[in-house]
């Protein structure tokens, strides 16, 4: 019993710490979708400050290439994010169905201990019912 009190706490702090992944990852993802958003503004203003918004234009404004491209890459790196999200809330899952099982297991052996403990409690009463009985109280 000891040793799976020891697992069921080993499985919480899995649990908690794909928690902690997931939500990791989620700000990661809010932060580069935040800073791509900021760049996307700067881009624009760039574009609105000299006049020129196509990109094939050979007056172009070399900022607004630039952070066009770290956005890029921002969005990119986003989106890569999102697939390890996927995975980490999927090792979440398991991780919490994993505890479930141990915590059932645990409540079933405590009924069942429960229970034990209780018919061995009646008998023990039942058996001084039936010295008293004997004795005649």
């Amino acid at each position: 019993m000891k040793s799976r009190g020891s697992l069921i706490r080993l499985k919480k702090f899995q649990v908690d710490e794909k928690r902690r992944q997931v939500t990791q990852i989620e700000s990661m993802i809010a932060e580069f979708m935040r800073m791509a958003e900021e760049l996307d503004e700067q881009i624009k203003a760039e574009q609105k400050r000299v006049g020129i918004s196509d990109v094939t234009h050979f007056a172009y404004p070399t900022f607004a290439k630039a952070a066009a491209q770290r956005r890029d890459n921002l969005v990119n790196s986003a989106d890569e994010l999102k697939e390890q999200l996927e995975r980490a809330q999927d090792e979440l899952a398991e991780a919490v169905e994993d505890l479930k099982k141990f915590e059932l297991m645990e409540e079933r052996d405590l009924l069942r201990e429960r229970s034990e403990a209780e018919l061995a409690e009646q008998d023990q009463l039942d058996e001084i019912a039936q010295r008293g009985r004997a004795q005649g109280f």
